[in-house]
């Protein structure tokens, strides 16, 4: 499991734009980087919508975010749109990135066992350590703790 302080592991994904994203373009930056289930659900949208009312904040502490799913780049243009998010989604369709950072886990609905991403987010500092670690979060409490780590 990841903690504060280590070296957040870098990966390049594919953009809601299809184009290639990888964490090391953001080095000079505070990430926020949010692992989600599935783009265009209640408890998704929450998180992603906090996120992007708060993204003035996140940009005034010299700070972006980075959303991650299993969807294909496709659905999370779409969601992309709907919802004018101002910052990247990307594709983890094999969720490698997410065994990477130990959210790819078992989670259970109506009684059935499923793998899923588990509801997380990192906050990783500009030189590219965590400052921030939050595995299995509500999306409220996503949003609140990272805009504290942040400032």
């Amino acid at each position: 499991m990841l903690s504060i302080g280590d070296t957040a592991p870098d990966f390049t994904l594919i953009s809601a734009e299809n184009e290639s994203v990888s964490l090391s373009d953001f080095r000079g930056q505070q990430v926020v980087l949010f692992f989600y289930p599935k783009a265009d659900t209640p408890g998704c949208t929450t998180q992603a919508c906090g996120f992007r009312d708060n993204f003035p904040v996140i940009e005034s502490a010299n700070g972006t975010v980075i959303g991650i799913s299993p969807d294909d780049p496709a659905a999370l243009a779409k969601w992309k749109a709907k919802l004018t998010l101002p910052y990247a989604l990307l594709s983890d369709a094999d969720h490698q990135v997410a065994e990477m950072y130990g959210v790819w886990g078992e989670k259970k609905m109506y009684g059935k066992a499923y793998m899923g991403i588990v509801r997380s987010h990192f906050v990783v500092d500009a030189e590219g350590k965590l400052a921030d670690v939050q595995v299995k979060i509500s999306p409220q409490d996503s949003v609140e703790q990272a805009l504290k780590t942040l400032q």
